[in-house]
């Protein structure tokens, strides 16, 4: 993290809050989609995403094709960029077949995934509190799965394949801890939309989303998932990582909230009581490690 002023630390704060906004209206735009379903609505979000990832990469640092700074972030860059073209698949694929809230609660333990797997790969330490908030959240996870599993096969599945995230951002985050590889964000996510998009192109034909559909997605690739990359990349440069994740966590509650208020869904109660489980400990091992940090470097 390069060094802030107290104006860039503010600043940052309020682009990865904006970030998280938009990040959290995903499920509510779903909802309103017509005939477009899983890979189809995979494929024109990411397309979206990618075709503004372009036009960003072109105005702010000029006019060379894009692709050029993905090859310059070498193999890398290419785990990466499957690493967010998994994300950005799974992520649609489970809103598409299970509730707002739980696909979120599930995408909220890639911070605590990623320490499990560098503990396992790289024997990086664990603190006992995130064991504790590692076994908090395995307890909140496995009472939304019981829930799921008693009452919607469906439901069920989506969880599963909501899943992808957080393994997939552990293996992101590990691999380039392990390469010591320094990997530009954007380029980064620019190649995992493009793979996602190319990916789930020939599973979605022949299409069948309406006019107002391909619009809702193209609000989603554009301001859902386009635009707030950036803003993440550039608040980042100021934000510890505690404080990031903890910022996403917004994502979490904004995100059934919307779904509610803007399409009538409802979390069931144990996606209430499990979600909220999940969250506390989370938020707890983010707020202690960012304090614990705070003194080390007093």
């Amino acid at each position: 993290m390069t060094t802030r002023t107290p104006e860039q630390h503010r600043r940052a704060i309020l682009t990865m809050i904006g970030a998280t906004f938009l990040w959290s209206i995903a499920g509510v735009f779903t909802r309103h989609l017509d005939h477009a379903r899983s890979f189809e609505v995979t494929f024109w979000r990411s397309l979206f995403c990618a075709l503004t990832l372009i036009v960003w990469f072109i105005a702010s640092r000029g006019a060379r094709p894009a692709l050029v700074y993905v090859r310059s972030s070498g193999r890398a860059g290419l785990v990466s960029g499957l690493c967010w073209a998994t994300m950005f698949t799974c992520f649609m694929i489970a809103l598409t077949l299970t509730s707002t809230a739980n696909t979120l609660i599930v995408n909220a333990l890639s911070p605590l995934f990623a320490t499990l797997l560098a503990w396992f790969a790289l024997k990086t330490p664990v603190a006992l509190r995130t064991w504790l908030a590692i076994a908090a959240a395995f307890a909140g996870m496995m009472l939304m799965f019981a829930n799921q599993a008693s009452t919607e096969g469906t439901a069920l599945l989506g969880m599963l394949v909501a899943f992808g995230v957080p393994v997939a951002s552990a293996i992101n985050i590990v691999t380039l801890k392990h390469s010591g590889a320094h990997v530009d964000l954007a380029p980064a996510v620019l190649l995992g939309a493009l793979l996602s998009a190319a990916v789930t192109l020939p599973l979605a034909l022949p299409f069948a989303a309406t006019a107002k559909d391909i619009a809702l997605l193209a609000t989603l690739g554009i301001f859902q998932l386009g635009i707030p990359c950036v803003m993440m990349v550039r608040a980042a440069e100021h934000l510890s990582a505690p404080e990031v994740a903890l910022l996403g966590l917004l994502e979490v509650l904004m995100g059934p909230l919307w779904a509610w208020l803007g399409a009538g869904e409802t979390p069931g109660a144990a996606t209430v009581g499990g979600g909220a489980i999940v969250l506390v400990a989370l938020a707890a091992n983010e707020l202690l490690a960012n304090r614990f940090g705070a003194r080390r470097s007093a």
